[in-house]
């Protein structure tokens, strides 16, 4: 990289001056010098590989200066600029590639055009919160660091669920063609029980224990109405908890479906206790940034009204919403409740915590002897400058640390460094904070653990500042040397802190969490059931605990500025609420489900029986009412551990006076046109034949329906006609005329506004459906991608797409797609094939018409199957694509897409359509080779007509205030 020569002077002074300092100090030879004299003193070894670290930071350019301080040394290994020799043994990362997020400006074509150049493959993409999280060549990095548009490059943020497993994993993970077999096998063996009618399904502990099954009962509430929505890794075997009787339908954004079950999990405890509350999914695993995007997507694209997650990303700040916590707090100032799991980290009460926060204290000790001083954990008690983690939870525990400047604008520079009881370096983190950077350095323990690990906090420049210091599933506790464990509250952190979010704690339904969190530990506390939760309840071990001290606004206003200190800002009572965990799915390694994961699902279907049972009621309320009804357990009163309490849903429901609401919604109508033809032309009269349903718990009085429309000339009669009395689970069916203007063109549907309005909160529902005017043309146009193949990214939301120009066809009446070949087989490198892939489930296909319209054709499926070939996808088709399985590839035949067709017809088809494929997970590649449109137009009114059809177009939930 090109360096000036200001740069170039100011790093090699840098260099000479720490070279100086380190020889003065006998550094150079670190094997000749004195042995540490007690488990507090830093040894010689440390104190050279600290100053070989500490050299490295000093003489970083501007550049450098934006780049992850674990990345930039490993750039300058492989590009032979750094000697290993000098540098300590740390733990390996193998290699060519690192996967990045990197912090943009702006995410600009451009900036995606670079990064494709230099050999990255994106992985996902953030326009709102400017992340791309990509793969990129080690010897790149410092090149795209360089550019303006570029703040920083940061190793990739990870994740964890809190999903708290009753064995921990010793055996390798499944290799991706494991898992694929197996959810076959349990996807053919589901289906398969369900035919014989033997099937049965499972229900959560949690839904005895929070009374929710008497609640059900008493109040007649069931979700109706609702949308319940989680955030988690993924939804696997979303399909075979379908045929299982588990899940009904559940809404995933299209290529968010994630890796991994513990969606599918959650999803089932919600769906056990609110079973007629509407789903969705969205996973939170691509990156924090797309996690971020999620959320927003699902209140506001997907229109759900509660939303959980289980997820918990490193980088998340406790001392200010980051944007994680933005979307959250975006979410619930629209009305969205937002559940989140509090974690599984531990408390102080229970003697498993790894969390210390306070302020930093100066023990007069360089941890280097010449750069920065050490922070004294001990400080009145004496001096201790190590934090030492237990051996027996010190594998691979991501150690994370804070400090309370605002993000974006750290002038305080600190460091972490981990060492093991001989004194050596095994990890660190040394991140440049020089003002425009985040408060945040993270580090890891080796991948096996090991004897004698301590974390040392060295204050590099600046001032003193609040520090929090967290080894996420670890435990700080006395070594065998001699140093001693300090822990402090508060390791609650990120968006489940988010002021309007509900932060939820976990207690078990039913038998223990089924091993000691540490040797020597205490037994782990029982639930209840068959019985329901009371006052002697006991929390989890692990679950964590608050309060979160919150020194800025999320836009980095100060709280109390000039006080950025164990006396200042604001203190949020965290977490608020307790719920079940340890409880059955049917969802393999999820029985028992434990965790703080477990237990925010069943708080988030409790709120949604409240707002069932209880439409528009305020966000305010609901709160009031889950902290008011919550049973006090453990200590007296609010604590920072349970918080108000455990949730038992009969009394929410109680408080909130909830009642059984009518759900009246109109349903796709028939169509006889008056003139004894078989289509509706223009110029028609039709009877129209309109049934509605009350899908709700309630009976619904006084019903009645005015029927609309948005086309220009269409006249209803009557306008308005009463369905009486409609009994839950009943249909009302109406009459009513619609005359077609002469003038309307073939091919343009007529939409018409459904508004049912009946005695309920729920009510008035809009749905809209759509009258085909015409009749289809049985003359089919074929329309042929004709260009070279397209290599489809591997695990890219890029994708790759091609273009068909498609002309004189007019108004569409119906479409299909098909992917053709020659020769159809399973060879995944196959030129003869339309789509060659090596894991069809994998991608996920999307029809773009020339209006914009979209349709989703495969979504996920098809498992490890090879290729697409010879595959016509229709709404006419018996079976939906979503049903194959690996075993069927090569997939051929006609099926039905994920979204119908027949969303894209009675539209202009003139124009360029668009195919897209995108690959959503690793490993696996593929090209798109040859794709064909088939569409039918209209024929000139003649004698005799083809039968009309309809069409839903939209589909509006109930317009009310939540």
């Amino acid at each position: 990289m090109h360096r000036t020569r200001s740069q170039r002077t100011r790093r090699a002074r840098a260099l000479a001056c720490v070279a100086v300092l380190a020889a003065a100090l006998g550094l150079a030879n670190p094997v000749t010098a004195a042995a540490a004299q007690s488990p507090d003193t830093v040894d010689t070894t440390a104190l050279s590989q600290i100053a070989a670290l500490q050299a490295i930071k000093a003489g970083a350019t501007k550049t450098e200066s934006k780049v992850d301080s674990n990345l930039l040394v490993r750039q300058k290994l492989q590009t032979g600029r750094l000697n290993a020799n000098a540098l300590p043994k740390l733990q390996p990362q193998a290699g060519s590639t690192a996967l990045v997020d990197i912090r943009a400006t702006k995410v600009t074509p451009d900036l995606i055009t670079a990064l494709t150049k230099a050999g990255a493959g994106v992985r996902a993409v953030s326009d709102h919160y400017a992340s791309i999280r990509a793969e990129v060549p080690v010897a790149a990095v410092e090149a795209i660091a360089a550019r303006a548009d570029v703040k920083r490059i940061e190793a990739a943020d990870q994740a964890m669920t809190q999903h708290e497993l009753t064995t921990p994993v010793t055996a390798p993970a499944e290799t991706k063609q494991q898992k694929a077999a197996r959810i076959q096998g349990e996807l053919q063996k589901a289906v398969s029980a369900k035919t014989r009618a033997a099937a049965t399904t499972i229900t959560s502990e949690g839904d005895r224990a929070h009374n929710a099954d008497l609640a059900r009962q008493e109040y007649g509430v069931t979700g109706v109405g609702v949308k319940v929505c989680a955030l988690s890794d993924g939804v696997d075997s979303l399909a075979t908890s379908q045929a299982k009787g588990e899940l009904p339908a559940v809404d995933v954004v299209p290529g968010q479906e994630g890796d991994g079950d513990e969606g599918t999990a959650m999803l089932e405890i919600i769906h056990d206790l609110a079973p007629n509350a509407s789903l969705g999914f969205a996973s939170a695993f691509n990156s924090d940034a797309s996690f971020a995007d999620n959320i927003r997507k699902l209140r506001f694209d997907r229109h759900c009204d509660v939303i959980v997650d289980d997820v918990i990303y490193y980088k998340e700040s406790p001392f200010q919403d980051w944007i994680i916590a933005q979307s959250v707090n975006d979410v619930t100032a629209d009305g969205a409740l937002y559940f989140s799991s509090a974690g599984n980290e531990g408390n102080v009460a229970a003697g498993t915590a790894a969390h210390w926060e306070g302020d930093f204290v100066d023990s007069g000790r360089h941890l280097a002897k010449f750069v920065g001083t050490a922070h004294d954990f001990a400080g009145g008690n004496g001096t201790q400058i190590f934090e030492p983690i237990s051996d027996a939870s010190s594998a691979s525990v991501p150690v994370t640390l804070h400090w309370s400047d605002p993000l974006g604008a750290a002038t305080d520079d600190y460091d972490l460094y981990l060492l093991d009881s001989t004194g050596a370096v095994v990890d660190f983190s040394q991140d440049v904070q020089d003002g425009t950077q985040d408060p945040f350095e993270l580090l890891s323990t080796p991948l096996f653990g090991g004897s004698g690990l301590r974390l040392a906090i060295v204050k590099y420049s600046g001032q003193d500042r609040y520090l929090s210091l967290s080894a996420l599933r670890g435990r700080f506790s006395d070594s065998k040397d001699g140093l001693k464990a300090y822990n402090t509250p508060g390791v609650t952190v990120g968006h489940s802190a988010a002021k309007d979010a509900f932060s939820v704690a976990a207690a078990p339904a039913a038998a223990a969490f089924g091993r000691a969190l540490e040797p020597g530990d205490p037994a782990n506390p029982t639930g209840p059931y068959p019985g329901s939760f009371s006052s002697a309840s006991k929390a989890e071990r692990f679950t964590s605990d608050g309060p979160r001290r919150v020194f800025y606004e999320a836009d980095g206003t100060p709280i109390t500025p000039g006080n950025v200190s164990s006396t200042g800002g604001e203190v949020r009572f965290k977490p608020e609420i307790t719920a079940a965990d340890g409880v059955k799915t049917s969802v393999t390694g999820f029985s028992p489900f434990f965790g703080t994961s477990a237990a925010a699902p069943h708080a988030a279907a409790i709120a949604a029986l409240v707002l069932s049972g209880n439409p528009g009621l305020p966000p305010a309320d609901v709160r009031e009412a889950l902290l008011a009804t919550a049973v006090d357990i453990e200590a007296p009163g609010p604590d920072n551990v349970t918080g108000n309490g455990i949730l038992l849903a009969d009394k929410v429901l109680a408080y909130t006076g909830a009642s059984p609401q009518p759900y009246v919604v109109a349903q796709e109508p028939s169509v006889v046109p008056t003139d004894g033809g078989t289509a509706l032309d223009p110029g028609d009269t039709a009877t129209v034949r309109l049934p509605v349903t009350n899908t709700g718990d309630g009976t619904a009085v006084s019903t009645s329906v005015v029927l609309t429309s948005p086309t220009p000339g269409v006249t209803i009669t009557p306008r308005a006609k009463a369905y009486g009395t409609i009994s839950p689970g009943q249909t009302g069916v109406n009459d009513f005329t619609v005359t077609v203007p002469a003038s309307q063109k073939l091919g343009q549907p007529v939409v018409l506004d459904a508004r049912v309005t009946f005695a309920g909160a729920y009510s008035p529902t809009t749905t809209s459906f759509s009258l085909q005017v015409g009749t289809p043309s049985p003359v089919v146009h074929d329309f042929a991608y004709t260009g070279a193949p397209v290599a489809i990214p591997d695990n890219s939301p890029l994708g790759a797409s091609v273009s068909i120009p498609v002309s004189g066809v007019g108004q569409a009446s119906k479409v299909s797609l098909s992917i053709d070949g020659t020769t159809c087989g399973t060879d995944a490198t196959s030129a003869a094939v339309g789509l060659n892939h090596s894991y069809v489930g994998d991608l996920v296909g999307t029809l773009t018409s020339p209006t914009g319209a979209q349709a989703t054709v495969f979504q996920r499926n098809g498992a490890n199957g090879h290729n697409l070939c010879q595959v016509v996808f229709a709404d006419s088709a018996a079976t939906a694509f979503s049903t194959v399985t690996g075993t069927s590839a090569p997939f051929t035949g006609t099926w039905r897409p994920v979204t119908p067709f027949g969303a894209l017809s009675g539209t202009p088809a003139d124009g360029t359509w668009t195919f897209a494929v995108a690959d959503v997970a690793p490993s696996d590649t593929g090209s798109l080779r040859a794709v064909s449109l088939h569409i039918n137009g209209y024929t000139q009114p003649a004698a005799a007509f083809r039968p009309a059809a309809l069409r839903p177009v939209t589909s509006h939930g109930p317009v009310h205030p939540l």
